[in-house]
């Protein structure tokens, strides 16, 4: 095993989830040396082309990451091990916390083709092709943001990529929304935790409406103008929004979740083209987290 590889441990948790050999074609090669590379080059941050031999091909664990990221195989093996931490009881839905941060773009990541239009009778990839690729042009150049919910054991619970120069207040929803970690006993999904955190830029009516319908109690600080706003209103005003400092204080845990993530240098600079293949790699850095827990 070399350094950075998945543990025996690990690989006993992680095997259960992974494809089986369905179908036509011939049988996967080895699961876990492919994810081994795949892990190799989301830590190093080198050129798939530069995978050292003892990962085999470097096509083969490119296509194996690009698949899985393309048809969600590592979205549903990221609920997995949630589900498996959520039976044990090591999710601490006492609060949530959610914040973004801004990884660098690669000028190689730049200029991918738009996709080709489909040919009848041809089967193609059910990749998530976007415009816009998660790509924000900026006077500093080329970025993406990771919209991250984190939970209190500083692990990700739900992730969306967008362009750098995309706010943080309209991505609320969205992220929260895709919080769903099975129960293997049966029922319905867990996807609300009993608190949220966030900061100012979160502080919109629309976000507040939302978490008061699904019975979120929250915390985030009012906006100086937003305060100024309602003060100037009177009594029409309405009532100042309840604020936590004890409770606003864990808002560092998700932080720190995201400096976890970002220790991975395909994660803090993208060399990806495609945004469905840096959000693999974004999520594949999540799983790693949650089977090193």
């Amino acid at each position: 095993m070399g350094r950075g590889d998945l543990s025996n441990e690990e690989w006993a948790r992680l095997g259960p989830y992974l494809p089986k050999n369905v179908g036509r074609g011939g049988r996967w090669k080895n699961h876990r040396r492919v994810i081994n590379g795949i892990l190799f080059r989301q830590r190093t941050g080198i050129p798939w082309r530069a995978l050292p031999t003892r990962f085999g091909k470097w096509k083969t664990v490119h296509d194996r990451h690009r698949r899985w990221s393309a048809d969600g195989t590592w979205d549903r093996i990221l609920r997995a091990v949630q589900a498996d931490a959520d039976a044990e009881g090591r999710i601490d839905w006492s609060m949530a916390s959610v914040d973004s941060t801004v990884c660098r773009a690669h000028q190689h990541a730049a200029g991918a083709r738009k996709q080709a239009p489909r040919k009848p009778g041809k089967r193609t990839q059910p990749a998530q092709h976007r415009p816009d690729e998660a790509l924000g042009r900026s006077r500093g150049g080329l970025s993406t943001k990771i919209h991250l919910a984190g939970e209190g054991g500083l692990r990700p619970l739900a992730l969306l990529v967008t362009p750098g120069q995309w706010g943080d207040a309209p991505h609320l929803i969205p992220v929260l929304d895709r919080i769903r970690v099975p129960r293997p006993a049966g029922g319905h999904p867990r996807t609300r935790p009993d608190h949220l955190s966030g900061d100012k830029a979160y502080s919109f009516r629309r976000n507040r409406r939302y978490l008061r319908r699904r019975q979120i109690r929250h915390t985030i600080p009012e906006r100086r103008d937003q305060r100024t706003h309602r003060q100037n209103r009177g009594s029409r005003g309405g009532r100042p929004t309840s604020f936590g400092h004890s409770r606003y204080a864990r808002r560092n845990e998700v932080e720190r979740t995201i400096n976890q993530l970002k220790s991975f240098r395909a994660v803090a600079t993208r060399f990806d083209k495609r945004a469905y293949v840096f959000h693999g790699i974004v999520t594949v850095a999540a799983v790693r987290l949650w089977l090193r827990s």
